[in-house]
């Protein structure tokens, strides 16, 4: 295996134990970098120049006897949404081309503090607001499955670059999918934290300097195991320094050691939002596996009065008000006009997005109170299951399509024609109501193209997920790299 595809946590081991120097790990990241990068246009920006003052530092104090954390001297790359002091953070936006962070976010500094030496960044769409990698500053970004194909969105740079060994590990953001679409769709795993765990601050957007957090949006790791996943977690969860004095966070272990303990519920598809019947047939046979390895399974359990339907019609009203509090004005006003004009029978994406985005606080409320009562329904489910096993999303990773408006592409399941928003659909599910979910990757398609499923568990219980995880990566093999990677 070449070393830049070994486990993160096998690496750091590495470097602690001498058996390489901080420094030597670069040279080879940067080396693969420069030889596989230039076909996926994954990795966007470079400071090599201040990573290798780093890893010599790491390496210096290591033979010192000094330890930075339980990432000593690891390069990686982190989602171009994320401020890092010297770099440039765009969010793939024209308007903020010339922005240089000044600050690291959070969730970065926490990273840096564990003792990883942040090399580059990878690509997003426009504002992280698609579920494709393209933005008019640094172009597409292509899956290495299939370079015609895209990688996900909106961390689709951090999943290419983790699936082509690019980079051991990677920090991603998800609001509407943007860790888990891009982990299934390139063959990696995520890890959606519970929401609030992870502090938001420095993530663009919101603007550069706003201290808001997003409803619904969340920080996590992407990575190719899930030890990796964990120990990423484990660096970055915890309060922001406000919510500190008062408050710590203690995520509870997980529900059981061994797979043949834990409750099972699959939910795989539904008429509500079809699935690719080319990954329901993989996740039927990721169930089948679980189910011969001794765990029980139920294929019919549902939280009480939860639907698909119900459940996206609730998140996509509290998402777009999310997204809209972040529009520029002239966009914003646009949005008013849209809604106000539209025919009330309208149901079409776009009509939706602008009423979402300028909806009236109370609507907001009320919307919200279905949002707790549908919490309370998955809190009452999560007494009689450990984990509930869905799709991602309805889709494998499509061709390249960046027509706009966005709300008027489509796609085909099953020989059907499909709103291309319907991407969000499955990970709204969760995402809503705040739950964490895992993802890893079940299998391939005939074709060659990954596909992933989501672990969710209930609310701050994320190492259920992960320790769930960690059994179906064993069970099923796990990441594999893509052919001629």
């Amino acid at each position: 295996m070449e070393l830049t595809y070994r486990p993160a946590t096998e690496l750091a081991r590495m470097i602690r134990d001498g058996e390489i120097g901080s420094e030597a790990l670069l040279d080879a990241m940067l080396d693969r970098i420069e030889r596989r990068n230039p076909g996926l246009n994954a990795v966007v920006h470079l400071d090599a120049d201040r990573a290798r003052e780093r890893a010599k530092e790491a390496d210096a104090a290591l033979s010192r006897g000094e330890s930075w954390g339980p990432l000593h001297g690891l390069p990686m790359t982190i989602k171009e949404t994320y401020e890092i002091e010297g770099m440039p953070t765009t969010a793939g936006a024209p308007e903020l081309k010339d922005h240089r962070s000044t600050i690291n976010a959070v969730a970065a500094q926490r990273l840096i503090d564990a003792g990883a030496i942040i090399v580059g960044k990878t690509n997003v769409p426009l504002y992280a607001g698609d579920l494709q990698s393209y933005n008019e500053i640094y172009g597409t970004t292509n899956n290495p499955w299939d370079t015609e194909r895209t990688p996900g969105g909106s961390s689709g740079g951090a999943a290419a670059a983790l699936a082509a060994g690019l980079t051991p590990l990677e920090y991603g953001s998800d609001i509407g999918g943007s860790i888990r679409t891009p982990a299934s769709f390139c063959g990696v795993c995520g890890h959606k934290p519970s929401f609030g765990i992870v502090p938001a601050r420095g993530h663009v957007p919101g603007p550069p300097g706003s201290l808001t957090a997003a409803d619904i949006g969340v920080m996590g790791p992407l990575a190719r195991s899930v030890d990796d996943l964990e120990l990423a977690l484990d660096v970055t969860a915890g309060p922001d320094r406000d919510d500190a004095v008062g408050w710590n966070l203690a995520l509870p272990g997980p529900r059981h050691r061994s797979l043949e303990d834990f409750r099972v519920a699959a939910w795989l598809d539904d008429q509500t939002c079809p699935v690719d019947r080319r990954a329901v047939a993989l996740l039927q046979s990721a169930v089948a596996a679980v189910r011969d390895a001794g765990a029980r399974v139920d294929d019919g359990a549902r939280p009480e009065g939860v639907t698909l339907q119900a459940a996206h019609e609730v998140y996509y009203d509290l998402l777009t008000a999310a997204m809209g509090a972040g529009l520029p004005r002239k966009v914003f006003d646009g949005m008013v006009e849209t809604a106000s004009q539209a025919d009330p029978a309208d149901g079409s994406y776009g009509v939706r997005f602008a009423r979402g985005a300028t909806q009236r606080h109370a609507a907001w409320l009320h919307t919200h109170e279905r949002r707790l009562h549908m919490r309370r329904a998955w809190a009452a489910f999560f007494e009689h299951y450990d984990v509930l096993l869905c799709p991602v999303t309805n889709s494998l990773s499509f061709r390249h399509d960046h027509s706009s408006p966005i709300y008027e592409r489509s796609l085909e399941i099953n020989g059907r024609t499909t709103p291309y928003m319907d991407i969000v659909v499955w990970a709204g599910l969760t995402g809503v109501v705040y739950l964490p979910v895992t993802v890893v990757p079940v299998g391939r398609t005939d074709d060659g193209l990954p596909v992933g499923v989501q672990i969710v568990g209930p609310y701050l219980e994320d190492r259920t997920c992960l320790a769930f995880a960690r059994h179906l990566e064993q069970l099923l093999g796990g990441f594999t790299p893509p052919p001629g990677y």
